[in-house]
């Protein structure tokens, strides 16, 4: 990063998958991102974002959901406004979990799943969950705050074979 940069502003995590096949149980994806506090950044997290919810301060919102995968593009959006995230807030750690509702499901067994992470127009990552296929939920971005007060993001693609509330419990203490 150059001394005249900002870091990064308004960034967008976009989700998609196909839908099961018909007569199949849907494949409900969801993305999550936990706030963590900045005098315990890789402790529990100060607040969760999913399934249609927004930070208190609006900073952070999943403005679209999904629980199939139906529709052109992408199904699940999350935005968020990192230069707006109050001081006390200095890690965002964003992730994909899957509902577990008709048994259990792993990125393998979902159709073209994918997830596309943009500041802007800036595209910084993109992925398809591949190494990740034998996994329930994933890690995919890590957003931290430099001394410079701009934000910094660091691509975190990790599996867990854990269910939704216990992956969303661990998922910022487990990257360092």
């Amino acid at each position: 990063m150059s001394g005249i940069s900002k870091g990064l502003g308004m960034v967008e995590v976009a989700l998609r998958w196909d839908p099961s096949p018909l007569g199949s149980p849907a494949h409900d994806l969801d993305v999550v991102a936990g706030v963590y506090p900045t005098l315990a950044p890789y402790g529990p997290p100060d607040y969760v974002v999913s399934f249609g919810s927004r930070s208190p301060d609006g900073t952070i919102d999943l403005n679209r959901d999904s629980q199939t995968g139906q529709g052109l593009g992408y199904d699940e959006v999350m935005t968020l406004d990192l230069a707006r995230v109050p001081a006390e807030h200095t890690r965002v750690v964003v992730g994909v979990v899957i509902q577990q509702r008709a048994g259990r499901r792993v990125f393998g067994d979902v159709a073209n799943p994918g997830v596309r992470i943009r500041d802007g127009y800036l595209e910084l990552s993109n992925h398809d969950f591949r190494e990740v296929a034998g996994a329930r939920a994933a890690t995919v971005a890590e957003f931290i705050r430099g001394e410079s007060g701009a934000w910094d993001f660091r691509e975190s693609i990790h599996g867990f074979d854990l269910d939704p509330d216990a992956f969303i419990a661990t998922m910022g203490s487990a990257i360092a």
